[in-house]
């Protein structure tokens, strides 16, 4: 049986603006938001005079590892490490071991999720050059959308075929593609240039300039035309450069887009000067590049030509990072600290607290039209998070990630996530897990 809560004179951050305020959770769903609530029913009541109340974020871009790599990660503890994060829902990619190319083997991450997950979960459709009859099977009120890599990736995820690509983006059902764009031929151009003068040494400070912008840009134009021929949902995802920017708008509202774009926080956090202390701890795909391009991104966070912020949370294990430049994977954990990282821009004044909420909870919930989430409303499920200005250092022993480690380790953080709630279960409270409930998957009410 579900706890009632009335949680009293929380600061509310919702829609653009901020209020103080009580709020009261029954039965899994926020239902009533007043400036003073009473009761007549036993409830568990909660001061948060000082403390922000958010919406929970939702990230739209995660990679949880199971099944298959489990040694890296599992959807148990990567979720909790989301809750403790302020993140409570997720959407997790196709590039697992097998990868989720079929109707049967999508069906058994969400089953996987189901009995282990702490936060709400829904998981990617893969493509592949060969499997558009299974993706053409996908269900877009269960599922939320199809992953195209259009650029390297694991097994048999790569879509270079011309005739396939003109097919997904022609004949998806009504949902969303989400794109990894990064030109293939460019890529591979580059590694054998820095091959033929470093050998097999190719240091990390070339990850950026082999995988630059325009391999970046070849393809994520390539998307955004395919997606206007045929009139497609596209959403191009962690954009890392100046130069895509040119390829979005921010002429109409979020709801009448077609067309949108994702930036990460690791994107948003680091730059290329960084590669000499953190080495293959911030190689990610795309590649992390210069300060100008991580500027420009930030700008385009601000005035709405890229839509959301999500983490593209993928971790590896520390022996897998610490080999040589083409050995070590790309990707690294996220979820726990990437709510903590923006508010950080917040308290430097480059962000207001507003914006990080839309983009890292409203516009998600918009965007994929997730049903009655992402918003701090009456009658939507009860998924918050409580933000303490109480400074919290990044320390491994207070890493959640199977992997067990974090690119922000040494960094002490301005801010805190001090309690977290999903469907109205409180999960995390002041540094501790609270078992005993299970996430939801997420429906949507998508049409074209």
């Amino acid at each position: 049986m579900s706890v009632n809560y009335l949680l009293r004179s929380a600061t509310i951050v919702n829609e653009g603006k901020q209020v103080v305020a009580d709020l009261l959770i029954q039965d899994g769903r926020i239902t009533k938001i007043s400036p003073s609530i009473s009761t007549d029913f036993n409830c568990t009541e909660i001061n948060l005079e000082g403390k922000y109340l958010l919406p929970g974020c939702i990230d739209d871009q995660v990679h949880f590892r199971e099944p298959g790599l489990v040694h890296k990660a599992t959807i148990a503890t990567e979720s909790r490490a989301a809750v403790a994060g302020g993140i409570t829902s997720f959407m997790e990619m196709p590039n697992t071991v097998p990868n989720a190319l079929t109707q049967e083997l999508l069906e058994d991450k969400y089953q996987i999720a189901a009995k282990s997950s702490i936060a709400n979960y829904s998981f990617f459709m893969g493509a592949s050059n060969d499997n558009i009859e299974e993706v053409l099977k996908t269900d877009g009120k269960s599922v939320c959308g199809v992953k195209i890599f259009m650029g390297s990736s694991t097994g048999n995820m790569l879509v270079d075929s011309e005739k396939t690509l003109e097919d997904l983006f022609a004949r998806v059902p009504p949902m969303l593609i989400a794109t990894h764009c990064e030109d293939e031929a460019t890529i591979r151009a580059n590694i054998e240039k820095y091959k033929a003068i470093y050998g097999e040494n190719v240091p990390i400070e070339m990850h950026p300039i082999i995988r630059n912008e325009e391999a970046c840009y070849l393809s994520s134009s390539l998307a955004v035309r395919l997606a206007k021929k045929f009139n497609t949902r596209l959403h191009v995802l962690h954009i890392s450069t100046e130069k895509e920017l040119s390829l979005f708008s921010n002429e109409i509202p979020l709801e009448q887009k077609m067309i949108t774009a994702e930036a990460c926080v690791h994107h948003l956090w680091f730059s290329e000067e960084d590669y000499a202390e953190k080495g293959n701890f911030i190689k990610w795909n795309p590649a992390v590049k210069k300060a100008s391009d991580r500027e420009a991104i930030f700008q385009a966070v601000l005035d709405n030509r890229i839509d959301v912020i999500a983490t593209d949370h993928a971790p590896h294990t520390l022996e897998e990072k610490a080999q040589s430049y083409f050995k070590a994977p790309a990707g690294g954990p996220l979820v726990q600290h990437g709510l903590l990282a923006m508010l950080e821009k917040m308290e430097a004044g480059m962000i207001s607290i507003e914006k990080i909420v839309e983009k890292m909870a409203h516009h998600p919930a918009i965007l994929f039209n997730v049903i009655d989430r992402g918003f701090i409303r009456e009658g939507y499920f009860a998924d918050l998070v409580i933000i303490d200005k109480k400074q919290q250092k990044v320390e491994k022993s207070k890493l959640l990630y199977k992997c067990g480690w974090s690119p922000f380790e040494g960094v002490t953080f301005n801010y805190s996530v001090d309690k977290t709630f999903v469907n109205g279960n409180l999960v995390y409270d002041q540094g501790k897990i609270i078992e005993g409930v299970s996430g939801q998957r997420l429906k949507f009410n998508f049409t074209k």
